[in-house]
């Protein structure tokens, strides 16, 4: 089994170097696993969260607020 090319999250370039590659979130599949992304390890801090997850988050996070008030 070949290895499996891994691309940088940040600049969209191939990660060449496994050593280089930071684990920087799981992407959700629709019927499977779904896939780690993966990031440069000098271009792992600036890449922002996906904006559908921080908005369930905050829904999450939300309504386990309201719920405690009542």
């Amino acid at each position: 089994m070949t290895d499996a090319m891994h691309l940088c999250r940040h600049c969209d370039q191939p990660i060449t170097d496994p050593k280089d590659a930071v684990l920087i979130a799981q992407q959700a599949g629709n019927s499977g696993p779904g896939w780690n992304v993966r990031a440069h390890r000098q271009h792992a801090n600036r890449t922002e969260p996906h904006p559908v997850a921080v908005r369930a988050l905050a829904r999450i996070l939300l309504t386990r607020a309201f719920a405690q008030r009542d």
